[in-house]
């Protein structure tokens, strides 16, 4: 099986990459150059973005391609259009930020979705997301196009910082404000099973939109906030605080306090999304132990500290009010 990659070196097309090349896949990963691509792969370089940034596309032939853009939807329609005639099938990984806000609990793919145009510049992230759909089924049919509408993503490579953060903070040990309550569930999916299952359903020739995501419920926040403690081993104390007292607080969920929500509206639209769909063909999830074992392993092997996007995480001044409040 012939893959290309649009992108490759960052968490979900990298694990794509990674997936792929398991399988003994022919990859090519096309990407700016910035950062090293997996060994083993074809690599070429451009910059979508930029006047002739497609050329070294310009020649080629793949039977899948898996494009994770998250810019202006105008890239993906350049791109797709391009190889549109050259190869058999369309991955794109879109996410459920394209379902109009808040998403109901339990809704599938038919929910409401926001506007979007493949013709359009980068705007925001799920007008984006959106567009990049419409670019994608322009081009290739919807009869040949993927939309791999995922959640909350989790895992190994992760380039947001979501669990990095609670497991450095795990890892300064002492007093952690923990968000309640404990038994809270909690939905996301590690990027390798999303990896895995696309280049599944791609290679059988599924196509529409599918949420890609583990069933609501996979893991709570004590699950998982209790394995980072346990798996960092600096013992850690958590301090269960309730959500109004978090909310008191003045914390911010999902940013200061990444991967939580108190109970309601948006917990609803973030952790209690419909699966089924996904689920029948075939998303197969891996226990949440694994999930944080291996992506606290790949942090302690790095050279240096990943990045973190800004405003994530919760300051300890900020954490240490909390807790004597």
């Amino acid at each position: 099986m012939r893959l290309l990659v649009l992108g490759g070196t960052e968490f979900v097309g990298r694990a794509a990459v990674a997936e792929a090349g398991r399988r003994g896949w022919d990859v090519t990963a096309f990407h700016r150059g910035t950062r090293p691509a997996p060994t083993g792969v074809t690599v070429l370089h451009g910059d979508r973005t930029a006047e002739g940034g497609l050329d070294a596309l310009a020649q080629g032939t793949w039977d899948l391609v898996l494009d994770t853009w998250s810019g202006a939807p105008s890239a993906v329609r350049d791109a797709a259009t391009l190889l549109a005639g050259r190869a058999r099938h369309y991955t794109y990984v879109s996410s459920r930020s394209v379902y109009a806000w808040p998403t109901a609990a339990g809704s599938g793919e038919d929910a409401p979705l926001v506007a979007g145009s493949p013709d359009a510049a980068a705007t925001e992230y799920a007008a984006d997301k959106r567009g990049g759909e419409l670019a994608a089924e322009a081009a290739f049919g919807p009869g040949r196009t993927l939309l791999v509408r995922a959640g909350l993503i989790l895992g190994p490579w992760e380039n947001v910082g979501r669990l990095p953060w609670w497991l450095n903070r795990m890892a300064r040990g002492g007093r952690v404000l923990a968000p309640g309550p404990r038994e809270l569930p909690i939905q996301y999916v590690d990027a390798r099973d999303l990896a895995a299952w696309a280049l599944d359903a791609a290679e059988r020739g599924l196509a529409g939109p599918y949420n890609l995501v583990s069933r609501p419920g996979h893991a709570t926040m004590g699950e998982l906030l209790e394995t980072c403690a346990e798996l960092t081993g600096s013992g850690a104390e958590l301090c269960w605080t309730p959500p109004e007292r978090v909310l008191a607080a003045q914390i911010a969920p999902w940013t200061e306090l990444p991967v939580w929500t108190p109970p309601g509206e948006a917990h609803d639209a973030l952790h209690r999304s419909g699966t089924g769909k996904a689920l029948a063909a075939g998303l197969v999830c891996r226990p949440v132990r694994e999930t944080v074992a291996d992506t606290w392993a790949w942090l302690r092997g790095l050279p240096e500290a990943p990045g973190e996007r800004p405003g994530l995480g919760l300051a300890p001044e900020k954490e240490a009010r909390a807790l004597a409040g």
